[in-house]
């Protein structure tokens, strides 16, 4: 079969074919009388090998040892070829990513375009100053893509830097609580503590409504966050949760004074009080615990507050006698 026949049939160029042949890669077995090439059907068959290993990537000189070397083996170079597949997919991904955001921005320029990519780039710096910056500054430039503050918000470790990065977040409007949400169910627990920080300072109903959703999150951490912003927020919801954590100990002062802001209703003080009354007579209630419950009830306003640390003052436990006398001493000051 003649090149130009080959051509057609295979879809490899008489070009390429002549390329092939200039560097060993496959040769005619025979030439016609006139000279011209005349490929068998062995030469074909190695030709579509060549194609094939082509189309994984593999370079030609490659291809030549894969075919003509009887000891090589593919393995290594197989894992080769997928590393560097990897790596290509992910430059690939990142530049995809970096492209929707600058358009997300909307640029109305170039200057806009280059001010986005200046402020990507310095998000994802490796120098704290300029992350912190870079965070701060997002009201004076162009609309800042919000999944790239909350990428940033998400893996940052720096106290500062992300104090800064939730700033920036609080005032970037719709599209953060959703995609905060969603780092709620990350598998790492420090981007779940993280997103559950961002959202508690975040303004208006839709954060809300996530910290509420988040009281029932596996993590506990996560639900105490979530427990204390309502708390401030005045929402109810979260008194089973600081009671939890009063008992246990954790983030307790601040547990106690969030249930303290939500005793501001009278209705609510008095469901507070019932339910710290109840914690300190259940029977899986430590001592240490039910000392924290005592001093819980020194905030909490009402006729319920006042009986249970009347009962107090009379508890087996001398420590939790003497608290809840000292508390009622304070109260008849007040």
């Amino acid at each position: 079969m003649l090149i130009g026949e080959v051509a057609r049939r295979s879809g490899v160029s008489a070009r390429m074919l002549r390329h092939y042949e200039s560097l060993g890669l496959v040769r005619p077995s025979a030439r016609t009388g006139s000279g011209y090439r005349e490929y068998s059907g062995e030469d074909i068959q190695r030709i579509f090998h060549i194609e094939s290993l082509r189309s994984l990537g593999l370079s030609l000189r490659e291809i030549g040892r894969a075919l003509d070397d009887p000891g090589f083996k593919p393995s290594a170079l197989v894992d080769d070829l997928i590393r560097q597949s990897r790596e290509r997919i992910a430059a690939e991904t990142e530049l995809l990513t970096r492209l929707r955001r600058i358009d997300a921005a909307d640029p109305a320029g170039w200057e806009d375009v280059l001010q986005v990519v200046t402020l990507l780039q310095a998000l994802g710096s490796n120098s704290p100053d300029a992350r912190q910056r870079a965070a701060l500054s997002t009201a004076d430039v162009v609309p800042v893509p919000v999944e790239a503050l909350v990428e940033a918000a998400l893996s940052e470790t720096e106290p500062n830097v992300a104090g800064a990065l939730r700033w920036a977040l609080a005032r970037s409007g719709d599209g953060v609580t959703a995609l905060l949400a969603d780092g709620l169910g990350s598998p790492v627990a420090a981007v779940r503590e993280r997103a559950v920080q961002a959202l508690a300072e975040m303004p208006g109903g839709a954060a809300t409504a996530q910290l509420r959703d988040a009281l029932a999150n596996p993590d506990v951490v996560v639900r105490g966050y979530a427990a204390l912003a309502l708390g401030t927020r005045g929402v109810a919801d979260a008194v089973p949760m600081l009671i939890d954590m009063i008992v246990d100990g954790r983030n307790d002062t601040d547990a106690a004074d969030a249930l303290s802001v939500l005793a501001s209703d009278t209705a609510t003080a008095d469901q507070i009080a019932t339910r710290l009354v109840d914690r300190l007579a259940h029977d899986t209630t430590n001592a240490p615990g039910r000392g924290r419950l005592t001093q819980a009830l020194a905030d909490i306003p009402g006729t319920t507050a006042s009986r249970a640390l009347v009962e107090l003052s009379q508890d087996g436990d001398r420590a939790v006698a003497l608290t809840a006398r000292y508390l009622l001493q304070l109260r008849d000051a007040r």
